[in-house]
């Protein structure tokens, strides 16, 4: 039970968040099934995010909470999926449409004009629909939003190909599968049933802009990377707030 269960938990944690948790030696495998668990860790994300939402809606204007909601989101992830945002924009924008360009740039940590523009605008955006997500008391759909987007990315992983030989993102790719997705599907089914059935439409415009990214690259570039994949988390977690607002 440890190997199927609390090994791929514990590894999906230490990876997407920087809460102090200690996993000791991580292989591919682990990684692999973790995929299943990222869900049941957006889940944490956003209890926490809709919890501080809620505490400081009383006393803060909707818009100085949303900043502070979506600040706590980003130093809870150690910005890891924004990183992922800047690097794929900046390889976008200055590979020139040359593949193995393209994913060098991504490959490099510096930060470039474009990905800082793209980082600073999905955060812009971000505020802009959880201000009005507060200002509505939607604290419901502020738990869903970090839920739905690793979700999202679950069958971006699974369905894809790798476009590298090596990197860290190829172990998740290498060794998540079916049962990863059924795992992951079921407990944003849960989500749903328990918060409203009204979050469905925020969830399927999370899960179709993960995909339609995945497919825009994949023609692009013959695989995806981990860059892609925090890509995928940021703009899936915008389009669900969007559509969110309108729900």
């Amino acid at each position: 039970m440890t190997g199927l269960v609390i090994r791929p938990l514990i590894t999906a944690f230490a990876f997407l968040t920087r809460l102090p948790i200690r996993a000791g030696s991580i292989s591919d495998r682990d990684l692999g099934r973790s995929v299943g668990f990222f869900p049941l860790v957006g889940l944490v994300l956003g209890l926490v995010m809709a919890g501080l939402a809620y505490a400081l809606a009383g006393f803060f204007t909707p818009t100085m909470v949303a900043i502070a909601v979506v600040a706590a989101g980003a130093l809870l992830t150690g910005g890891l999926h924004l990183q992922g945002l800047s690097d794929l924009f900046d390889g976008l924008a200055r590979g020139q449409g040359d593949r193995e360009r393209i994913l060098a740039i991504m490959r490099d940590d510096r930060t470039g004009a474009q990905g800082a523009a793209a980082v600073m605008l999905v955060l812009a955006a971000k505020i802009a629909a959880v201000t009005v997500l507060i200002d509505g008391r939607s604290f419901f759909a502020l738990v869903a939003m970090p839920v739905i987007a690793r979700f999202a990315v679950a069958p971006v992983i699974v369905m894809f190909p790798y476009t590298r030989p090596e990197g860290l993102g190829r172990a998740f790719n290498g060794e998540a599968g079916a049962t990863q997705l059924v795992v992951a599907a079921v407990t944003m089914g849960a989500v749903l049933f328990a918060f409203g059935l009204g979050l469905g439409q925020p969830a399927l415009a999370g899960l179709l802009t993960a995909i339609i990214l995945a497919l825009a690259l994949y023609a692009k570039l013959g695989g995806l990377t981990g860059d892609i994949y925090g890509a995928a988390i940021e703009l899936a977690e915008v389009a669900a707030a969007f559509v969110a607002t309108l729900v």
